[in-house]
């Protein structure tokens, strides 16, 4: 079978080792990047020392024998950069979010349908959490019935001696549920079965940052199909206390049962990672997701090689981030945001 070969181009983002890491284990071969920050590149080339440093992004692109590029690019860079790839006959796997407007939305659909190219946004919150994947193999297999309510709540820690210029500006993150609340999207579409949803409410604000005006802090949404409802939280209120990034959890209400997640910690003193607890009518189970299979990159790999749709319909990824982008136009109307 041929091997997929793959390139990065942007590096902003930490969800790059994630993004490489996750096809690297599932056989894929990674030959080059491209990187015009120095600091970025010199820790990635450590990481990834068998791949080549190119000083053009053209240098990838035209490179026939690359069949996947992988971005985590400054977010309103990342839209550009997939186009241009799918151009380019290459297939993509952007970090979230894939684009932070409407326009560069419906500019990659249409690149997408024009090339027949695959494009993919890694949502590492469903994708790279173990706890996240079990719960979706529990609710197909009926376990607490039919969905009807979702929970998703996404704090972050903000670092601000840490964090880049871009991180504060606006036009340059695209807004707060553009950014983390499209992770909770995909998860309420997945969770739902559905892509027939809208979102009935949202709402963003800085409640503790005066000083970077720019910055969103605070951000909510409610989403609601024919048949359930959700609400999410996203904020970067993360008190330094806590001995990880975020306390992420989503609560999966069905007619039968739930399933809460404890995505990151559990604060009750369990060790470890990617805590699932299953009530249902027999009673409360606690279940171990250590050793689940993460399929996302071995699913990617092969609707490269295929031309399939099996890690995510390209119509999934493109209606989570159209509830993002949605949410976020809505709650910026009549705010200092506002476009």
């Amino acid at each position: 079978m041929m091997r997929v070969r793959f390139a990065a181009i942007g590096l902003n983002h930490g969800h790059i080792y994630g993004q490489v890491n996750c096809l690297l284990a599932a056989g894929a071969e990674l030959v080059a990047f491209h990187a015009p920050e120095h600091d970025l590149a010199k820790i990635f080339s450590e990481t990834y020392p068998d791949a080549k440093r190119v000083g053009d992004r053209a240098a990838i692109l035209e490179d026939r024998s690359i069949h996947l590029v992988v971005t985590a690019a400054i977010l309103d860079e990342r839209a550009g950069i997939a186009i241009e790839a799918m151009r380019h006959g290459k297939d993509v796997m952007s970090d979230k979010p894939g684009m932070i407007s409407h326009a560069q939305l419906d500019t990659i659909r249409g690149v997408q349908a024009e090339t027949g190219r695959i494009y993919s946004v890694c949502y590492s919150e469903h994708f790279e959490t173990r706890s996240t994947v079990k719960a979706g193999e529990l609710v197909k297999a009926g376990a607490i019935g039919e969905v009807i309510h979702t929970v998703g709540l996404g704090p972050h820690a903000i670092h601000n001696g840490a964090r880049p210029d871009w991180f504060f500006d606006r036009k340059r993150y695209g807004g707060i549920l553009c950014d983390i609340g499209s992770h909770q999207c995909e998860q309420f579409l997945f969770f739902t079965g559905t892509l027939d949803a809208e979102v009935a409410s949202a709402t963003v604000a800085n409640r503790g940052n005066p000083d970077r005006p720019g910055l969103q802090d605070f951000g909510d949404m409610h989403l609601r199909s024919p048949k359930a409802t959700g609400y999410v939280r996203v904020d970067w209120f993360t008190p330094k206390g806590l001995p990880t990034w975020g306390d992420g959890r989503l609560t999966i209400l069905g007619t039968e049962g739930y399933i809460e997640l404890r995505k990151y910690i559990d604060i009750g003193g369990r060790p470890g990672t990617d805590h699932l607890f299953l009530v249902d009518g027999r009673g409360i189970q606690a279940i171990d997701c250590s050793n689940v299979e993460l399929p996302y990159g071995r699913q990617l790999i092969a609707d490269v090689l295929n031309r399939t749709e099996t890690a995510m319909s390209q119509a999934h990824c493109f209606k989570a981030m159209e509830l993002a982008l949605d949410a976020q136009e809505l709650a910026e109307r009549g705010t200092e945001w506002a476009q």
